[in-house]
């Protein structure tokens, strides 16, 4: 089956050609993905095949002509697959695309139907949200490393793909999957229905800092911005029935030890001994209020070496909500007052 198109006729139609007569049986589909400017001389051709056998590989090549490359290059249903599912980072080669020869009907109907999985996961909040948290991760990863750099060149290219990663994130959200090259950031934030506050306004700020540390603060900004962005698209938790209230009762048990504890340190003085058990409580206090859906619990703010009495008070009245929950949830794991009492009830 061929398509008839006018991206690049001469260079696609002699692909298309060479397909037929040297890999009928090796290459499922000739895909052209936009990807020039006007008056660059690329035109809009082909930009990858999809083969079916280790012959049909070898269709691989550059071909450069009158000092323009065009790249004719393999993805095989395998990785396109992936692309579908966003598990891949050039996605967007099958969101915006055009089949110019198929084999048959039925290799067409196959990218048909990946094409709109990817569309249906794009419309899917449950599905894109964890994409979207992805992207975030890849950009806070290099804005972690990013602040230990001080190269100017190597901090703009890091600021550079934080954003990118970013922009990707915000595209999923809504609902698209597109590369900015070639046509520009900007016109692809005009096309989203909903924007991180402030971002395009952080990204014309990225374009004109002159300095690492103008980059450094930008990239923070936007990170931030784009995480309480991200967070409003949270899909609501359905599944409360799910929660294991059992082990949540177990773990209050486990980590009332720890607070006693605190109080202990506190009630001492010790403001060292105090802080480790403080990281441990905290981050176990994060850790429920994800899985359970409960509140920020703010401990650590409440810290202070020289007087470590605010901090009890705040840790004590953390423990009071849990312990209020894991009761009206499930019941406290039976407390006994002596070992007598506890060895009448477990003989």
């Amino acid at each position: 089956m061929n398509y008839t198109t006018e991206m690049g006729p001469k260079l696609t139609e002699w692909a298309v050609n060479k397909i037929k007569r040297d890999y009928p049986d090796d290459v499922a589909l000739l895909v052209g993905h936009g990807c020039s400017v006007a008056g660059d001389g690329h035109g809009e051709c082909f930009s990858y095949f999809v083969p079916v056998t280790e012959k049909g590989y070898a269709l691989e090549q550059e071909i450069y002509i009158g000092g323009v490359n065009h790249d004719l290059f393999p993805i095989d249903w395998a990785r396109c697959e992936r692309l579908a599912n966003l598990d891949d980072g050039i996605s967007f080669c099958l969101f915006n695309c055009t089949i110019l020869y198929s084999r048959s009907p039925e290799d067409a109907a196959r990218f048909e139907a990946l094409r709109q999985r990817l569309r249906d996961n794009l419309a899917n909040p449950a599905y894109i949200y964890p994409k979207a948290l992805e992207q975030l991760d890849g950009a806070m990863n290099l804005y972690r490393n990013m602040m230990f750099e001080e190269r100017p060149h190597q901090v703009r290219l890091a600021a550079g793909y934080i954003f990118h990663y970013l922009l990707m994130a915000v595209l999923y959200l809504n609902g698209r999957c597109q590369w900015p090259i070639h046509e520009g950031t900007l016109p692809l934030l005009a096309q989203c229905a909903a924007l991180p506050e402030h971002f395009a306004a952080y990204y014309q700020a990225m374009l004109s800092a002159k300095s690492a540390g103008e980059l450094k603060s930008v990239a923070h900004l936007t990170i931030q911005t784009a995480r309480k962005f991200i967070a409003g698209f949270q899909p609501e938790d359905k599944e409360e029935q799910s929660k294991d209230y059992f082990w949540l009762a177990n773990w209050y048990s486990e980590m009332s030890l720890t607070w006693r504890r605190l109080r202990h340190y506190c009630e001492q003085g010790n403001a060292d001994a105090a802080f480790i058990d403080a990281c441990m409580l905290q981050k176990e206090c994060n850790v429920i209020a994800e899985e359970f859906g409960l509140p920020d619990y703010d401990l650590l703010s409440a810290f202070d070496s020289d007087d470590l009495s605010k901090f009890s008070k705040q840790a004590n009245a953390i423990e009071e909500q849990i312990k209020a929950y894991v009761i009206e949830t499930h019941g406290l794991i039976p407390q006994y007052a002596t070992f007598e009492e506890f060895l009448e009830n477990n003989p």
